[in-house]
């Protein structure tokens, strides 16, 4: 005996099966339809496929730029200043005259200065740069020669991968030794060890005790020499040596003489560089007004500029915000175009297909079907084209970095986000001409040639 309560239960799972059984059918009619206009259906895609590729391979471009910047800025340390000495502009009194002497820069005065008037300075590090040509055998490398200190590793955010630093022995020594960067020492030694080899610059040795790990470039303090010397190429900059600060002034003093045009011009230039490490990361901004203050005090002329790298991780964190939603703003409107695209052609199939339309009517079909088979259409149009256009913005990063040699970063979050993005859009844009089909009158649609 069945009773009233166990009909519902035992219908269930037929009217459960019924509907699978129908949607199936609406998703093969879908397809159908498509292939029967495949030109058509890809033109359409290609909105969708170039709006989703946009996507991806925009943020990652802008993820990966605003990546480097990052790095560079974090390779100058976040508890650090960096003080730099910069040539003032030529006065027209003494561009006129034949040879003259200019003095400007950093002394080891303000290196002091700035020790005994600030307690939050935690080290400093001073450093001469001298932009020479390094030899060994047949082998020339033009790089920047760092005179600096032993302590320079704790503030620079850089280690030896080979060897050692030298110490402060050999700084008081005033010894001819280098630790030399790795692209620098793979140019000057391909095939054996630096370590214990001699590299010469002019008729100086040095001995070679040790090599840096490899890192992008992050300061340019000695680039205004080398562009003056006439001798540095841009790629020059990523080639350094690193010697005692003493042995720098003794060998290379702190006097540089340029001939150029007929002219001489005498540089006076104690310090290039200095360094300064904060004890705590919340005093850097207030310790920079402080060194500008103390500069000021005591420099007539703008000869010097403070880099404060924490001011600009934060400007270009910022940046970076900004920069991936315009970014991500442009690209999105390729996919609302892409959405318009299949709008426009939903209702074009919606007028072409009324006769068809009303004789599914006929036939028992409903509104739901109707609606169902065209969204159905809209979804596959913008999924497959999603599919695609995720496929095509991975590769285009990959290209970019190959070809262009620019870092790209595609973030986990771009291609789901870019591939949902496509399918509500076809959801969105394919809801009028599904419910324009549906209410069509089914007496006035047969009637349709």
């Amino acid at each position: 005996m069945m009773y009233a309560t166990d009909r519902p239960t035992a219908l269930r799972p037929r009217h459960h099966a019924l509907s699978l059984a129908r949607l199936k059918r609406i998703v093969k009619l879908g397809l159908k339809s498509l292939w029967n206009h495949r030109l058509r259906s890809l033109l359409t895609m290609l909105g969708i496929v170039f709006g989703v590729a946009s996507v991806i391979a925009m943020l990652a471009i802008g993820e990966g730029a605003s990546f480097e910047a990052q790095e560079m800025i974090r390779q100058m340390g976040s508890n650090n200043i960096i003080v730099q000495s910069v040539k003032p502009p030529r006065d027209e009194s003494s561009a006129s005259q034949e040879s003259f002497m200019l003095e400007y820069g950093l002394t080891y005065a303000d290196v002091d200065r700035i020790k005994d008037t600030i307690p939050a300075v935690k080290i400093k590090v001073p450093a001469r740069i001298i932009h020479k040509d390094v030899w060994y055998g047949g082998n020339r490398v033009a790089c920047d020669i760092y005179g600096t200190v032993p302590w320079y590793l704790s503030v620079a955010n850089h280690r030896v991968q080979q060897g050692r630093y030298f110490t402060r022995t050999e700084l008081d020594q005033k010894a001819n030794v280098c630790v030399l960067d790795d692209a620098m020492a793979r140019k000057l030694f391909p095939l054996d060890s630096p370590i214990g080899r001699r590299v010469h610059i002019g008729t100086q040795y040095y001995r070679v005790i040790g090599v840096m790990e490899s890192r992008a470039p992050v300061t340019k303090a000695g680039a205004e020499s080398a562009e003056r010397s006439g001798k540095a190429k841009r790629d020059d900059a990523s080639h350094r040596m690193f010697i005692p600060l003493t042995t720098a002034k003794e060998r290379f003093g702190e006097t540089l003489v340029e001939r150029e045009s007929g002219s001489i011009s005498i540089e006076r230039v104690e310090l290039h560089e200095v360094t300064v490490m904060v004890a705590q990361l919340k005093d850097v901004v207030e310790v920079a007004e402080i060194i500008r203050a103390i500069l000021a005090q005591h420099h007539k002329k703008a000869d010097y500029k403070v880099i404060v790298p924490l001011t600009q991780l934060r400007i270009a964190e910022r940046t970076s915000r900004i920069y991936s939603i315009v970014l991500g703003s442009i690209a999105a409107i390729s996919l609302i175009v892409g959405g318009i695209g299949i709008m426009n052609i939903m209702l074009a199939s919606v007028t072409e297909r009324t006769r068809e339309i009303g004789v599914r009517r006929a036939l028992g079909a409903r509104r739901r079907d109707i609606i169902i088979q065209f969204l159905v259409e809209t979804v596959l149009l913008s999924g497959v084209g999603g599919i695609i256009g995720v496929a095509l913005g991975l590769a285009i990063p990959f290209f970019v970095t190959v070809f262009a040699d620019m870092r790209t970063i595609v973030t986990l979050w771009s291609p789901l986000i870019a591939f949902t993005i496509s399918g509500m859009v076809g959801i969105v844009f394919g809801i009028y001409p599904a419910f324009r089909a549906a209410n069509m009158d089914p007496v006035e649609a047969l009637r349709h040639e």
